[in-house]
């Protein structure tokens, strides 16, 4: 398995992990509950530069050609810019200039935005792997500390996470659902 930098091509792939790790909130950010339209918005936002869902910020684990794996990542501070795309597609096309996206990260983090692995592939530390190199890639960069979501539901996510440890410090709700905000220190203070 190698873990690389995600290229626009990859949107075919990639696409569903992205749909899969994102459930309703997948719906909320396209703006429709239509697979199809979901599907084209993430793609188009996939193959475009400097928004939340770009190839810019995404991990990819490939194994045999196929992608198995995917992870955004990006700092916390740059979330305004990075969901201003799709706000502004949001306010168009519901016809609503009020509205805004839940906020997912604090400015002072690195923020795992999605992290999903293939079905089929559960259970091979792909997802582990994947974490790994987004920690990495965020303490070359800036070392501080790193969070992530979890569904307050997802018992198994949530132990993985606290193995790798993750501590729980807030619940956050994003479209009126309960998540957990876990964190990890890159560095010791």
């Amino acid at each position: 398995m190698e873990i690389r930098a995600a290229r626009p091509e990859d949107a075919p792939q990639v696409v569903p992990l992205f749909i899969q790790a994102m459930g309703g909130i997948a719906d909320t950010l396209a703006g429709s509950d239509q697979p199809q339209e979901v599907r084209a918005f993430m793609s188009d936002f996939f193959q475009q530069p400097a928004n939340r869902l770009s190839y810019q910020n995404t991990l990819v684990a490939e194994e045999n050609g196929q992608i198995v794996g995917s992870v955004i990542l990006y700092h916390g501070r740059k979330v305004a810019m990075l969901d201003q795309p799709i706000i502004d597609r949001l306010r168009a096309l519901k016809n609503d200039p009020h509205i805004t996206l839940d906020k997912e990260a604090e400015e002072d983090e690195w923020y795992i935005d999605t992290l999903s692995v293939a079905p089929g592939y559960g259970g091979r530390g792909i997802g582990t792997a994947l974490l790994r190199a987004a920690e990495e890639r965020a303490r070359t960069i800036e070392p501080t500390r790193i969070a992530l979501l979890v569904d307050s539901d997802n018992q198994r996510a949530y132990r993985l996470y606290q193995y790798l440890n993750y501590q729980q410090d807030a619940v956050v709700h994003i479209t009126h659902h309960p998540y957990l905000h876990m964190t990890k220190k890159l560095v010791d203070v």
